[in-house]
């Protein structure tokens, strides 16, 4: 155990949740801020930490951002992971709860996870890219595995362009809520689904 200034005392971090509270931090501040405005002495200050510590975490601010842009890609995909055996359009409104949850739950993490299409980084954006193919990924092998769209998706050479249109869509919604929108998460749930279904149904 270590004194704070003040005298009280603070429990020493493991590991791990060092890191988690670093990733948070950054979250937060990605979130804000561009990347070349994320300055990793503001991090550190933040965290009661050295930015030696900090670097021992993450080498660079690059792998810094990256991490953060992986937990939270991360996050998505356990959330909205498929149910085998339900029909996608169950599936369809309890994904889209979970996600809307997950939204606005970690909103400085899912502004964050999308700032990093802007970042000059190219290593940065690749590891965004990866993570919305792994999103892209899913939602397709859940509606092959449906016996209601699995033959639609057969017959349609445009499915994964939509599916990408419909990510691109609902993340444009998504942060939109988020700016404060007239709409209540039931109605944004209801409105991406309309999208996709919409998209899919013949």
């Amino acid at each position: 155990m270590a004194a704070n200034e003040d005298g009280r005392t603070r429990r020493r971090l493991s590991t791990e949740e060092r890191r988690e509270q670093l990733l948070s931090i950054g979250a937060r501040l990605f979130s804000e801020s561009p990347y070349d405005d994320v300055w990793i002495e503001r991090v550190a200050g933040i965290a009661g930490v050295s930015r030696g510590l900090l670097y021992h975490y993450f080498p660079t601010k690059r792998d810094f951002f990256a991490a953060v842009v992986r937990r939270e890609s991360d996050r998505m995909l356990r959330m909205t992971a498929a149910v085998p055996g339900s029909p996608v359009r169950e599936q369809l409104a309890s994904g889209l709860d979970a996600y809307l949850g997950y939204v606005a739950a970690h909103a400085h993490g899912y502004r964050a996870f999308h700032r990093a299409e802007a970042a000059g980084d190219l290593t940065v954006r690749r590891v965004y890219h990866r993570a919305l193919a792994a999103q892209e990924r899913q939602i397709l092998a859940t509606l092959a595995g449906d016996p209601e769209f699995g033959p639609v998706l057969g017959r349609r050479p445009d499915a994964r362009l939509a599916v990408r249109g419909w990510l691109a869509f609902t993340t444009a919604v998504c942060l939109e809520w988020l700016r404060g929108s007239e709409l209540n998460r039931e109605q944004v749930r209801d409105l991406c689904a309309r999208a996709l279904l919409g998209v899919l149904t013949p």
